[in-house]
């Protein structure tokens, strides 16, 4: 398994990790998502050493910290061999302090992760999404402070604006603070609005992306597309609204060239979907999901291969759409070219 580095960290992580999202199913969204138990959530991690993948994401909302537990009780024991990712900062509990990116929630969430985790320690740990009530000083030193104490290793965002994270990195550096080295991002062929500014100013400070639902929402799994409905067990049909869009248009366009290049190569439409995004600049890991065993053990060979150069203009030819507005005008100024 291939290892790239976090930011300007120095913190080696394997090219794919494995979500936790599917565990628990502790509540009606992530149901959908999957239910999988204690002895599942051992199998998967398992399968996912095995085959070289030694990270594991997660977050304190999915299904209610549940998924954080099941984790934690899967890596007992091998903590030393794990690389452990997880995220705060949404709502978890009704009261008014319960959610946000203020020094008592962070504390509080930052302790509630160590403890269902079973650990002291998080490897990498982030931001959920911006708060726009909190100013970006208090959070940044309370993440520093967790840093500092040992408790945090790697700090981070999701989620963010290009804005978001220019002005956090900014006061880091103004105050000599820990700074986020990671961005966890949705991207995939049927969704790049990620290369429009975030790739750019990620190249530009040295933040690494990790991204999430590489498979476009479950979208390019290779059991949809022109000619192909939706199956009755997919999940899109009661969370399609809840993910990013996409038109049936480009969704058959850009899996046409997957699965021309799925036969040429003897590869799935989902390993040439998440062997593309390894080819990315900045993506330094790519999270992938799994149901069961067979899912797991599918998507964990998209690292093992490299599509050729004719490939991948292939695949970026069909996934390409319109730059909003003034991405599309600096495209075509010579001093700032697209950054892929």
């Amino acid at each position: 398994m291939e290892y790239r580095t976090l930011g300007g960290t120095g913190f080696k992580v394997p090219v794919l990790s494995l979500g936790t999202a599917t565990f628990g199913g502790g509540n009606a969204f992530f149901r959908e998502w999957g239910s999988t138990d204690a002895a599942g959530a051992r199998e998967l991690v398992d399968i996912a050493l095995d085959a070289g993948i030694s990270m594991f994401d997660s977050a304190d909302v999915y299904s209610d910290g549940l998924a954080e537990e099941l984790l934690g009780q899967a890596i007992a024991g091998r903590r030393d061999r794990v690389i452990v990712s997880t995220k705060g900062t949404f709502r978890l509990g009704e009261g008014p302090n319960d959610v946000g990116s203020s020094r008592h929630h962070l504390a509080n969430a930052i302790h509630g992760s160590l403890k269902r985790l079973g650990t002291d320690y998080i490897d990498v740990y982030q931001l959920h999404g911006f708060d726009a009530q909190t100013r970006v000083e208090e959070t940044l030193r309370t993440l520093d402070d967790f840093v500092r104490a040992g408790k945090i290793r790697v700090i981070g965002c999701s989620n963010f604006s290009g804005w978001h994270l220019m002005k956090s990195l900014a006061a880091a550096d103004r105050d000599g603070l820990t700074r986020h080295a990671v961005h966890q991002v949705y991207y995939s062929l049927i969704g790049r609005d990620y290369e429009t500014e975030l790739m750019p100013l990620a190249l530009d400070q040295q933040v690494s992306a990790m991204v999430w639902s590489p498979l476009g929402w479950g979208r390019l799994t290779g059991l949809i597309g022109r000619g192909r409905p939706l199956p009755e067990t997919s999940r899109l049909h009661k969370t399609a609204d809840e993910g990013p869009p996409v038109t049936d248009a480009l969704l058959h366009h850009v899996v046409d060239a997957l699965d021309e290049i799925a036969a040429e190569t003897g590869k799935t439409v989902a390993q040439v979907a998440l062997n593309w995004l390894l080819r990315r600049p900045t993506v330094a890991n790519v999270i992938i999901g799994a149901r069961n065993a067979t899912q797991l053990r599918e998507n964990a060979q998209a690292a093992s291969w490299a599509l050729t150069p004719d490939q991948v203009k292939r695949l970026d030819a069909a996934s390409t759409t319109q730059l909003p507005y003034p991405y599309w005008h600096q495209r075509g100024f010579e001093r700032n070219p697209a950054p892929v």
